[in-house]
């Protein structure tokens, strides 16, 4: 859905959805919203590290442009609200039941934003689910819809054109608002699959750590006991030869 929303949103005019538009004007050219989704628990090793520090770099390479944040998860919502960051918006204890109405609600949010010319775009950070053993942060354009870059060979070619039924901006003006909701409740979605992974991950290692310590100290408390044996064996029998 994301490639063909893409090519549809090379081929038409930006002017033909309000949420094509590229703004590139002096004026509307620094305003960014991240929305940085975290988990609202720890015990899950470095899922929420990585996310906010990935946001961080994200937010330090924005040299002259205006970040406001909207922040999905309790931990990421305690390191930036500490340091005096701008907060859009914050919502936490979202992870215990996803649900689509949470991700329309931030999807709405996002796009109301961007309408009303408060920002000028809107990006995700978050960590995608790739196996239990790994979890992989994306940061991703959501608004402007990106277009597609045709390079190459491509660019000297006469470009493909299709027919569309019904047109290019009625299917915009339907697909582009699900468009961004879909694509928010899949972030949260991943996120909260790759904060399962990433907590199991973590629990079996520290299980297997604390299994290890376990057999070290028993070892070490039977050395202790054996050695304590031993010396009142010889306490003994050193009293037994003295008498």
């Amino acid at each position: 859905m994301l490639r063909v929303l893409n090519s549809l949103a090379s081929r038409v005019d930006p002017s033909a959805h309000p949420l094509l538009d590229e703004r590139t004007t002096p004026k509307a050219g620094g305003r960014v919203l991240l929305l940085v989704v975290s988990a609202d628990r720890g015990l899950c090793g470095s899922f929420n590290t990585n996310v906010i520090k990935s946001a961080s770099q994200f937010i330090a390479q924005q040299h002259g442009h205006q970040v406001s944040l909207g922040l999905i998860g309790r931990r990421g919502r305690d390191y930036f609200v500490r340091r005096s960051m701008d907060v859009r918006y914050e919502q936490i204890n979202l992870f215990a039941k996803v649900q689509f109405e949470d991700a329309q609600a931030i999807a709405k949010a996002a796009m109301d934003a961007f309408l009303g010319e408060e920002v000028d775009s809107v990006y995700l950070v978050f960590n995608e689910f790739k196996s239990v053993m790994v979890q992989r942060v994306v940061v991703e354009k959501l608004l402007p819809i990106p277009r597609l870059e045709v390079q190459g060979p491509a660019m000297t070619a006469q470009p493909v054109d299709y027919l569309y039924e019904p047109s290019a901006e009625q299917l915009l003006q339907q697909l582009i608002p699900s468009h961004v909701e879909v694509q928010v409740y899949r972030a949260l979605l991943e996120s909260n699959a790759a904060f399962f992974a990433a907590q199991m991950t973590a629990m079996d290692a520290a299980t297997k750590n604390s299994g290890e310590m376990i057999e070290s100290l028993t070892l070490y408390m039977n050395k202790v006991r054996q050695a304590a044996i031993t010396r009142e064996i010889i306490e003994v029998v050193s009293g037994a030869q003295a008498l």
